[in-house]
């Protein structure tokens, strides 16, 4: 599957916010692979919206246009000057109106983070870590044994 160009990708949100919010999206969205831990961002400075190209290759289609519905809601909310935060009662109302998901399922790729294992020399204890640990300055949390880099 080959990466939206910026101008279906515009196609696309255009045609959703037409269809959801019953008003057109006028200004820019484009993809952005820095972003990691969320399927898309609204840049209210800027009015642009930004979305994880991830999302697009990784999940399902509906959980990527409910990522562009979700963001569409802070657009349409910050251009009519009403609350487009995530705490406003104004953006709750929208997210339910329009069948918005709240937030967005985590990546499966994103789940199998854990990349060092470390054990307990005295009770066994696992712990699983992204980062390393230096053995030699951390000890168990709940024995104060030994711990031991699992290969």
């Amino acid at each position: 599957m080959k990466l939206l160009s910026e101008k279906e990708l515009f196609h696309l949100v255009n045609n959703l916010s037409i269809e959801y919010f019953g008003k057109p999206y006028i200004d820019e969205v484009k993809f952005n692979s820095r972003l990691r831990t969320t399927g898309g961002r609204y840049l209210p400075s800027k009015r642009l919206i930004e979305l994880n190209p991830k999302y697009y290759f990784e999940s399902d289609e509906s959980e990527f246009i409910g990522i562009i519905k979700h963001e569409l809601c802070h657009y349409h909310l910050h251009i009519e000057g009403k609350g487009y935060k995530h705490g406003d009662r104004d953006f709750k109302s929208l997210l339910q109106l329009t069948g918005s998901p709240r937030h967005c399922k985590p990546l499966s790729s994103n789940e199998n983070r854990k990349k060092h294992q470390y054990i307990c020399d005295k009770c066994n204890h696992l712990y699983n870590r992204e980062r390393r640990v230096d053995v030699k300055r951390y000890r168990c949390g709940i024995c104060r044994g030994k711990l031991v880099k699992v290969e």
